[in-house]
């Protein structure tokens, strides 16, 4: 496990191939891709310059899969995501969206331990309240001042349904589509 704390060093030649520096030998971006699917974490590095090319690699693994259909990120997401570029949020998106990967994460990991021993594994995910509440502030912080948008969020109805029931289900996708149409209409 010790080793794995380590970034896994991958260096960028000036032919632009990729050298794995623990095992001696070429890599592609679909090997990085699976190494990073196992849990390492890697750094890209350019030989010459020594710029770290990380980000830009992961990007570019992300567009491949994209284009290959293996859809993950819906196109109103990426259309937000290319807005905030150009707007104050960006440098509240990286934040959100870190910790909202890192809640998700955390909520798979008890969901999995969990899974035999509940019922309905969805009431006992992890921080699914504190998720929804920060995504709410999120929202609150982004929209203010955007008409059709009151301070507190979304207008919301109270169900006296019990937690992780299909009413409350049902609840939280008709918010999830009203925000995600007010999203893409900024």
């Amino acid at each position: 496990m010790a080793e794995t704390a380590k970034p896994l060093l991958i260096k960028r030649y000036a032919s632009r191939r990729l050298y794995n520096t623990e095992t001696s030998d070429y890599v592609t971006l679909e090997d990085i891709a699976g190494f990073i699917r196992a849990g390492r974490e890697v750094q890209i590095v350019d030989l010459k310059s020594g710029d770290d090319l990380t980000r830009q690699y992961l990007l570019q693994i992300v567009a491949e899969h994209e284009s290959k259909g293996d859809s993950v990120l819906p196109t109103n997401v990426l259309t937000d995501l290319v807005r905030s570029y150009a707007t104050n949020m960006q440098s509240v998106v990286p934040q959100f969206l870190s910790a909202s990967f890192e809640m998700l994460r955390e909520g798979q990991s008890k969901m999995m331990e969990n899974f035999g021993t509940i019922p309905n594994p969805l009431t006992a995910m992890p921080g699914f309240d504190a998720m929804r509440k920060q995504q709410e502030a999120f929202m609150k912080t982004m929209m203010g001042g955007v008409p059709g948008w009151s301070s507190s969020g979304p207008a919301r109805e109270e169900t006296e349904a019990a937690p992780g029931s299909a009413e409350e289900l049902a609840e939280i996708k008709k918010q999830f589509a009203e925000l995600q149409k007010k999203l893409s209409k900024l």
